[in-house]
């Protein structure tokens, strides 16, 4: 760790210890957006920046005797279930394998576990959230800065002055890939397209933040070069799009379930490898994306009890850090070979029961001011964003935080469901609620 990179982990760190309750997010993305995996202690383990800021905030949380909000919850349980059951699963992975073991594991599960923990302490409500959305709009511009002058020099900012991503930026097929402080440059796109539909939620209460952030979030997006996040800009927007449509979700989903089934029955390969198929911006590797999952149905004996530490013979490609595995791009299937098909399941529950919570919560408060009841919309169309984005890439640097912000902030807004129960507001069914007799998620 350099000077500089020490001086803004201690800054950092007082900042989020001293700040009120509301804006103690604040400080840990900063640490999040600005601070490479390069700024790092290393004490046998490597800690990086943001991972210390978490343990500060686990320090700061118990230590003020800050709650989660509205009590502990289904999401609350699935999270305890899923960071039990990897680590009980790594025991029964080689010692010292690569991506696994006790001491591997432990450091992932503390990650997601306290990401998750602090976001549920610190936002209690949508004012909570609008809060920390009008800061994180303003927090993109100098990763948007940066993204377009990598365009324009091939050189990564962030590289030179803290290390941990590469310093000449990645040209493929003509096209400079842009990552700002992220270690891909699909993950760089994918944080900012995921968070789009919250600017446009946000454009009601708060328009010149809204417009800021939106324009941020889409030039890292153009700057990346990659057709993942278009893609993934491409799922939040039609989410945002079906508010005006909600009540015949039920008759989408079935919809999409049949079309999946039509696809199976027309193409001579199985329906996923449409994924081969989605190339926006030119040089995708679709394909790989597709055989990977074709591959993990073939070897499904070998990990789907407690994962497995050797891939390799999965894909004709490998992986530079590892002989042992090949390029696991799908983050569901990364918790697969961790933690085995519970630790997936488990994961898939939770998204399920959050975007349910999305229907539930609107359906609950149809008194609730509009913008409000389209910004818990909009939470789970950004939800939405990072489940396409997870088939198709693995979140292995910080942008994992935003994977479970994501999750972490619709789990916050579970007392809304509870806070006002249809029979108090006279039973009035929300106009945009499914349509009764098709079996929904709200």
């Amino acid at each position: 760790m350099n000077p500089l990179g020490f001086l803004f982990f201690i800054v950092t760190a007082i900042a989020l210890m001293s700040v009120p309750r509301r804006w103690a997010p604040i400080p840990l993305l900063l640490g999040v957006l600005y601070i490479t995996h390069g700024q790092a202690f290393n004490i046998g383990v490597n800690l990086p920046v943001f991972r210390l800021l978490l343990v500060v905030g686990l320090f700061r949380i118990l230590v003020k005797g800050e709650g989660i909000s509205g009590g502990v919850n289904l999401i609350d349980k699935l999270m305890v279930a899923f960071c039990c059951w990897l680590f009980l699963a790594s025991f029964f992975h080689e010692k010292g394998a690569d991506g696994a073991g006790p001491i591997f594991i432990t450091g992932k599960i503390a990650e997601i576990g306290i990401c998750y923990l602090l976001v549920r302490c610190f936002c209690h409500d949508l004012d909570d959230f609008f809060s920390i959305l009008g800061v994180i709009a303003f927090l993109l511009v100098p990763i948007a800065i940066e993204m377009i002058q990598e365009k324009f020099t091939g050189k990564n900012l962030f590289s030179a002055t803290f290390g941990g991503v590469v310093d000449a930026v990645v040209e493929r097929d003509g096209r400079l890939r842009a990552r700002g402080p992220f270690r891909h440059a699909i993950l760089a796109g994918t944080v900012g397209a995921a968070l789009v539909p919250l600017m446009i939620a946000m454009w009601r209460r708060d328009p010149t933040a809204a417009k800021i952030g939106l324009l941020a979030c889409l030039t890292m997006v153009a700057t990346c070069a990659s057709s993942g996040p278009v893609l993934s800009l491409g799922f939040g927007l039609g989410a945002v799009f079906l508010w005006k449509f909600r009540q015949f979700m039920g008759w989408l989903r079935w919809g999409m379930v049949a079309g999946y089934l039509a696809l199976e029955m027309t193409m001579n390969r199985p329906a996923y490898y449409i994924i081969g198929e989605m190339s926006v911006v030119g040089g995708s590797t679709g394909w790989h994306r597709s055989h990977l999952i074709d591959s993990s149905i073939k070897y499904f004996s070998d990990w789907w009890l407690f994962g497995t530490d050797y891939t390799r013979s999965w894909m004709p490609t490998g992986v530079t850090w590892s002989k042992d595995h090949t390029d696991i791009t799908n983050y569901f299937l990364a918790f697969g070979v961790m933690g085995g098909f519970l630790a997936m399941i488990l994961m898939i529950a939770m998204i399920w029961v959050a975007f349910k919570w999305v229907g539930n919560v609107i359906e609950a408060n149809p008194e609730m001011e509009q913008g409000d009841r389209f910004m818990i919309w909009c939470m789970g169309a950004s939800l939405f964003s990072h489940v396409g984005t997870s088939v198709s890439v693995a979140y292995y640097d910080q942008s994992y935080v935003f994977f479970w912000f994501s999750i972490a902030t619709i789990s916050s807004m579970h007392f809304l469901m509870e806070a006002r129960p249809q029979h108090e507001t006279g039973g009035q069914p929300d106009p945009g609620s499914p349509h009764p007799g098709f079996p929904s998620w709200n």
